[in-house]
């Protein structure tokens, strides 16, 4: 699953499903062992996930400064092209 960005502990990666296309696009976070979809279409926001509220605010702004650069990711994986490395939140 390529990693696109990585900032306080968090890891941000996507990844395609060729039989089984998602539903909506997305992208999976880590922190510490726990995982959380974000979807990145009509309205960023969770869609499964548990993280620390911190973290979770986190993410969600780092998705909204950087949707576009997301969906355009989305669509080079399933393109089968690579995706590229989105400016981590600083």
């Amino acid at each position: 699953m390529p990693e696109i960005s990585r900032f306080f502990g968090i890891v941000i990666r996507m990844f395609a499903e060729f039989q089984s296309k998602h539903n909506r696009p997305h992208f999976h976070a880590y922190y510490q062992g726990l995982d959380n979809s974000v979807a990145i279409d009509d309205n960023i926001e969770i869609i499964v996930g548990d993280f620390p509220k911190r973290q979770e605010r986190l993410v969600l702004a780092w998705a909204e400064l950087h949707r576009e650069e997301l969906m355009d990711n989305w669509l080079l994986l399933y393109s089968g092209e690579r995706t590229f490395s989105i400016e981590p939140l600083k």
